[in-house]
């Protein structure tokens, strides 16, 4: 049975329907590639007008390798828990993409480019916080949002400030889309990494004196063998060689030669034997040598105590609301992962569809609303999770409401 408190939020949710649709579709058709810092300074602007107009205090941050980031929050409350909802607004579609691919929305789906990954999700955002000001229900953990536009590209200037403000949260609402057509909310993720090996030889004439030679390509075949050596698919930890190249002519013994590696790994134990594997191999061709950088630059987002009570909080949220959810670990990446160092933290609350970075992108209207409904939901979850949970658990045990 739908709770009192989620039928008035499944019920406006509902209500504005049309208008969510709508503010979905403005978020997509400002487009907004990660390598175009400029371009995202649109897709802030419909932000930030959204975010005041319920009240919160919103400031932008111009980035220097990136279009910058959005943070808002209560205008008044100062100090006690907040709770942190992160957001990207960039895409990895170029500027003209909606020439060949509009945003377009029907009785059932909107399509579009970013519209999945994830413009949705922001809108989620916007329309969870109007709810609740709107109907008056006061969150107990006060919402502060961050939005970055470089997380398609690492996140690599907005991670210290998601790690700053990760470490005296009370947890972290990643508005990414949910996966699969059951929209799954996301538990666990993997973290990976890029290395890059260099092998150095030495050239020589492949007719006339090829023993005078060292061959790169040669030694770089045996560390490939040994970087797929590496998998180990039972643990899920993915190592792929995904780029090779070298030599300069076919008639000259090639001096130099390079892979570029991508790793994925669910916990920090593997990310730190991974590391040391790659950097410690060593090259078996005489007069060879590696030159090995990188890293994992992403931590993976683990599940523990604290993070799955918040899951199991959010699911007993969906049941107040006729929804049965399901969760699962993916091995993408998101801001997550940061957050996850630091708070309890809930990835997936976006919408449900498919085609991230695809040209059949999509989301369901009918998940937006409910999503939306849900998003409010969690974020009128109590300070103490364990105790909700336990309560909850107990009075469904006895046979009590729910």
């Amino acid at each position: 049975m739908v709770g009192a408190r989620a039928r008035q939020l499944l019920d406006w949710a509902r209500a504005h329907r049309q208008e969510l649709v709508e503010y979905v579709c403005r978020l997509a058709s400002a487009e907004s590639p990660t390598a175009e810092p400029g371009a995202q300074r649109a897709v802030l602007a419909l932000l930030q007008t959204e975010l005041e107009r319920v009240g919160l205090r919103v400031r932008c941050q111009r980035g220097r390798l990136s279009g910058g980031m959005l943070l808002a929050r209560p205008g008044e409350q100062r100090g006690g828990p907040f709770q942190l909802l992160l957001g990207h607004c960039d895409t990895v579609w170029p500027t003209g993409t909606l020439q060949e691919m509009p945003v377009e929305a029907t009785a059932e789906l909107i399509r579009g480019p970013g519209v999945f990954d994830m413009k949705g999700g922001l809108a989620q955002l916007v329309f969870a916080l109007r709810a609740l000001s709107e109907l008056e229900l006061e969150p107990d953990v006060r919402p502060v949002a961050l939005v970055n536009s470089d997380e398609e590209m690492g996140s690599r200037e907005s991670s210290r400030y998601i790690e700053m403000l990760a470490r005296r949260a009370s947890r972290a609402l990643v508005l990414e889309p949910a996966f699969g057509p059951d929209g799954r909310l996301k538990t666990a993720r993997k973290g990976g990494g890029r290395f890059e090996v260099v092998v150095i030889g030495k050239s020589a004439h492949a007719g006339l004196d090829p023993e005078a030679g060292t061959s790169a390509i040669l030694e770089l075949s045996h560390v490939i063998q040994k970087l797929h050596a590496l998998n180990d698919p039972e643990r899920g930890v993915t190592v792929n060689v995904g780029v090779i190249e070298g030599g300069y002519r076919p008639n000259v013994v090639a001096a130099r030669a390079r892979a570029v590696v991508d790793v994925r790994v669910p916990s920090a134990r593997d990310a730190a034997r991974i590391e040391y594997a790659i950097g410690t191999i060593r090259p078996v061709t005489p007069g060879s040598r590696l030159e090995v950088t990188g890293r994992i630059g992403r931590p993976p987002m683990e599940r523990t105590a604290a993070s799955r009570t918040l899951w199991e909080a959010a699911r007993l949220a969906g049941t107040e609301l006729g929804l049965t959810l399901h969760e699962t670990a993916v091995g993408g990446m998101s801001d997550g992962n940061t957050a996850s160092l630091h708070a309890p933290t809930l990835d997936g609350l976006g919408p449900i569809g498919d085609g991230a970075h695809a040209a059949h992108e999509f989301i369901s209207i009918d998940g937006l609303v409910e999503r939306t409904a849900l998003l409010a939901m969690v974020l009128l979850l109590p300070v103490d999770l364990e105790r909700f949970v336990q309560g909850r658990t107990a009075s469904s045990q006895t046979g009590g409401p729910s």
